[in-house]
């Protein structure tokens, strides 16, 4: 018997690897779909991204496409239209999508309590921070409150997540204070938290150094000399101070965030929020936030990363790139969604709808 059995062991193993690579095979045609990628020409469509020109100036395209739709989830009851732009094709391509809400997640990049009444400021007399000025800090916060803010109250508690990402680590305070992958505050440590915020935030030096009275400068490389002591940006100890970029930055109150709510940590690094999404079912994200042409793009939940493992839509209406030497960033923001639709899908505010229905 014990002879027999030992014969008969390898077959078993052969049929059963078989097997396994036959149902491998079943699973991985199932999991793809020959696209259609058929382009028909539009008709006299309008701008895109025209509901807010005075944050973003609508962009505008004379060979515009509709294509076949690209995301197709089963039980979908989110609907998000999107558009990017190939020079290829010569035009602006756009196609709907259906998405699961339970599938997807909201993320807000950045979103910094700068000159917003918590405490943490503009440091004088010539500190730079965020958007670098209290009249851009301001202006921001305008944005969040009426573009960012209803954009995430429309969708907290129908899709999977509402997320924040912050710079730096979990610090003591902002443990308190904020839900993370692995921790969800108590009632009392929310107001502990919010009290340890106050007084760290508020007790605050923000004094430090004037713009330099004088700079020495050689003969031969005058400009040289000159951008090397007086940048364009100097967001160090010099202008800011020692320990303010220690401070723990909270979560913009122009937000109106929810306890619910996320927040992503930069220093923890990609990893940590690529498997809290995986693990968490989510495949679609919608991205907004500060700033499109740095953090929006190249921080730890900037599209750089998320959009290697995930189906990223840049909510281009919902995010304002810098604008040094402009009063308006309504250029420099359609300038850079612009370039990022190159390689990424562009949707705005009014193209996300939720069913009815839709939990």
């Amino acid at each position: 018997m014990t002879a027999k059995l030992s014969i008969t062991q390898p077959v078993l193993r052969c049929v059963l690897v078989a097997l396994g690579l036959l149902i491998q095979a079943t699973t991985a045609d199932e999991a793809t779909r020959t696209y259609d990628n058929r382009l028909t020409r539009l008709s006299s469509p309008g701008p895109l991204l025209a509901d807010h020109p005075g944050f973003v100036q609508p962009v505008v395209e004379s060979v515009r496409y509709e294509a076949p739709a690209l995301v197709q989830d089963k039980d979908a009851n989110l609907h998000v239209r999107a558009w990017r732009f190939s020079y290829n094709a010569r035009g602006i391509i756009e196609m709907p999508n259906d998405l699961r809400a339970a599938a997807t997640a909201v993320i807000m990049v950045h979103l910094w309590g700068i000159d917003d009444g918590q405490g943490w400021r503009t440091p004088e007399p010539a500190g730079a921070a965020d958007f670098c000025t209290q009249q851009k800090n301001h202006l921001a916060g305008r944005h969040t409150r009426e573009v960012i803010s209803p954009f995430l109250k429309s969708l907290r508690g129908k899709v999977a997540f509402v997320m924040h990402s912050l710079p730096g680590s979990e610090d003591p305070i902002r443990h308190k204070l904020y839900r993370s992958f692995t921790h969800t505050p108590s009632e009392s440590e929310l107001a502990e938290g919010a009290r340890e915020l106050s007084e760290k935030l508020n007790t605050f030096n923000y004094r430090a150094g004037p713009l330099p009275s004088t700079l020495e400068l050689s003969t031969d490389r005058p400009v040289v000399d000159y951008f090397k002591q007086f940048p364009g940006l100097d967001a160090g100890p010099r202008f800011d101070g020692a320990g303010f970029w220690n401070l723990p930055i909270p979560v913009t109150r122009d937000v109106a965030a929810s306890p619910d709510d996320v927040v992503i940590y930069d220093a923890a690094g990609y990893e940590p929020l690529k498997k809290f999404l995986q693990q968490n079912g989510v495949r679609h994200i919608l991205l907004t936030g500060y700033a499109t042409d740095m953090c929006y793009c190249k921080t730890t939940a900037g599209f750089d990363n998320l959009s290697r493992d995930f189906n990223v839509f840049l909510v281009g209406d919902a995010t304002l790139a810098t604008f040094p030497a402009n009063d308006s960033p309504r250029y420099a923001t359609n300038a850079h969604i612009s370039f990022a639709s190159l390689n990424h899908l562009i949707t705005q505010v009014s193209w996300v709808h939720l069913d009815p229905a839709g939990k």
